[in-house]
């Protein structure tokens, strides 16, 4: 799926005809082919732009002054990743005329405010990285508030479960990790070759923003990075106590029932006459309840002396 848009007034809007801007949507193999054959793109570069695991790079082709990019972006979070905040790729082929965008997901690249008005091709750019900023920023900021949930949620809970999930955020956090550290290096190529790609003196200004940008949502996933993993084993005893704590009261309960049924259970007994040979029942009673005693200890005891054994 194609779709088209062009820049009126300083804003981006869709056009019914072949724009500035094409968006190339999971493209199908005749899709394909068209920015293969027509706009000599890599077919490296195309698949590339599909593969959520391709790491963030620019290359110049000075034969078909082509720009080509790999940017790194946050996938739309939905209730089926659980708690997994996924990264995409996203392919910016920049020309001298004209930029052809290729995405895997419907996702709204265009979304969000922007101060400057666009009037080039470079300034659509720079709002796409900026873009892209905003959104690492902003799931982040529903990972810290994922995470404090789960935090008072572990506090009171006896499962693994809600561990499970803090494990999960914290691999995103590394997908974060990867992806941010690859959009700094991407920036610093448009930077450095600003010159040859013909950025403004404004657009230069901006891109230094946006690498301070980029450089503060990258210590912030860093930090949260941190946070999860240091207080990873402390939250795992938090759990494992938890479940001691219960245990030990269950253990009181039982203890509490057993011992009264133990006593009902001896006074309920009408043969120890015939069980110790003694006629007498104050006798054998008491003969009876220390034997039970002494076999208690002997197990108790036993069983002591095979866990030392055994450590």
């Amino acid at each position: 799926m194609v779709k088209h848009y062009k820049i009126v007034d300083g804003l981006i809007v869709r056009s019914p005809d072949e724009g500035l801007i094409s968006v190339y949507l999971t493209p199908s193999d005749e899709e394909t082919r068209e920015l293969v054959e027509v706009y000599k793109i890599d077919r490296h570069n195309v698949d590339s732009a599909m593969d959520p695991d391709e790491i963030g790079r620019m290359e110049l082709d000075p034969e078909t002054e082509q720009v080509a990019m790999i940017l790194k972006r946050p996938r739309n979070y939905s209730a089926s990743d659980r708690f997994l905040f996924r990264v995409m790729s996203m392919g910016v082929f920049l020309f001298p005329k004209k930029m052809i965008i290729v995405i895997a997901d419907d996702a709204t690249i265009f979304e969000g405010k922007y101060l400057v008005r666009m009037k080039t091709l470079h300034d659509v750019l720079i709002k796409l990285i900026y873009t892209t900023i905003s959104h690492f920023s902003g799931h982040l900021k529903v990972i810290n508030m994922i995470s404090d949930e789960l935090e008072q949620k572990i506090n009171k809970s006896m499962e693994n479960k809600f561990l499970l999930n803090m494990f999960v955020l914290e691999k995103s956090l590394v997908y974060f990790l990867n992806a941010l550290n690859d959009n700094a290096t991407l920036i610093g190529k448009l930077k450095l070759n600003s010159g040859k790609l013909g950025f403004s003196p404004d657009n230069i200004e901006v891109l230094d923003d946006l690498l301070i940008d980029n450089s503060q949502c990258l210590t912030l996933t860093q930090t949260y990075s941190n946070i999860l993993s240091s207080l990873m084993d402390a939250r795992a005893s938090v759990v494992s106590n938890n479940l001691n704590v219960m245990m030990k009261n269950l253990n009181a309960v039982v203890i509490a029932v057993a011992v009264p049924s133990f006593v009902a259970g001896m006074g309920g007994m009408s043969e120890f006459s015939q069980i110790t040979g003694i006629g007498r029942w104050y006798v054998a009673y008491p003969i009876f309840a220390g034997a039970m005693m002494a076999l208690g200890l002997v197990t108790f005891f036993t069983i002591r002396s095979w866990e030392r054994r055994w450590r």
